[in-house]
């Protein structure tokens, strides 16, 4: 997330009524739910994990303890019990 200089970017009305509320301070103007991007979507972050929770449960499947795949892929045995329940549905 960047800066950008309101003096620059706004109306001089719409920054005189900013400045009424908020002056001199950082404020967070949030994206339009048209344009909103789930985690993930810049990079390929969640298409790796995706990949790789398929595979600790087809893992599982084979006959590969929860104990160890927690050994394998540095998870919690929680974590990997959380794979597995969501891999079901």
């Amino acid at each position: 997330m960047g800066y950008k200089n309101g003096s620059v970017l706004l109306p001089a009305e719409l920054l005189k009524q900013i400045q009424d509320y908020v002056d001199g301070e950082y404020i967070y103007i949030p994206r339009l739910a048209a344009n909103r991007k789930r985690w993930g979507d810049k990079t390929k972050s969640r298409f790796i994990l995706a990949e790789r929770n398929s595979e600790i449960y087809r893992k599982y499947k084979s006959g590969v303890t929860v104990r160890q795949l927690s050994e394998m892929y540095c998870i919690s045995t929680q974590g990997i019990y959380k794979i597995l329940s969501a891999h079901k549905d």
